[in-house]
């Protein structure tokens, strides 16, 4: 989880804060960068919409690719949960191909992998997803493949994020535009865990004020 930054004062008093008790106090958290929503946001939503993106309701198949479960908190800045918080995914398949009519690569589409899911946060901020890891496709651009990413809406009281999530450890995020013009690139990037055949991966999500 997102963990608070902690400022050592020593016998000063930082500019604009009043230190009571031990000389230590907390430093906001920094926002989750914005990103673009990109030209593959579902045109119609589908009727299977759950957490489980490797399954599509009627069909007996499963998705192909690495499976992840993928979890995480919302939080403000200043480090509390938000409960009830909408949260959208949306993201390209195993073959790197978006189930969307925009999207006119010759690479294969999926017709057991969901593609798309929404959740509402509990009582402390945090939601899951069963999914696959994407793959990098190209872009169409002078040569600009995207790294595997996640596309994220979140909706909470006072804030919408759009916002995309990256694996760690993948080559094509060192040259990826996207990635790279992001003001808090690091906190774009979850943290991964093999767990046997499935990928765990928990990324937090910092919204300005909730």
């Amino acid at each position: 989880m997102v963990e608070r930054r902690r400022i050592l004062t020593g016998t000063a008093a930082l500019a604009g804060v009043a230190l009571v008790g031990p000389s230590l106090a907390w430093a906001a958290l920094r926002p989750t960068s914005t990103q673009v929503l990109g030209p593959f946001y579902p045109v119609t939503l589908p009727a299977d919409r759950d957490t489980d993106l490797t399954l599509v309701a009627g069909r007996d198949g499963r998705a192909d690719g690495q499976v992840v479960d993928l979890a995480g908190q919302i939080l403000n800045a200043d480090g509390v949960p938000v409960s009830g918080a909408r949260v959208e995914i949306w993201q390209a398949n195993s073959h790197g191909r978006y189930a969307h009519p925009r999207d006119r690569s010759d690479s294969a589409l999926d017709p057991d992998f969901q593609g798309y899911g929404v959740v509402a946060t509990d009582s402390e901020g945090r939601y899951g997803f069963r999914t696959i890891k994407p793959a990098a496709y190209p872009t169409g651009a002078g040569g600009w493949v995207r790294p595997p990413h996640i596309h994220f809406a979140v909706t909470g009281r006072n804030d919408r994020l759009i916002t995309q999530m990256y694996f760690p450890n993948e080559p094509l995020n060192d040259v990826d535009r996207l990635l790279n013009g992001a003001d808090n690139r690091d906190g774009l990037i979850a943290a991964v865990t093999p767990t046997g055949d499935v990928l765990g991966a928990t990324w937090d999500i910092v919204l300005a004020r909730g």
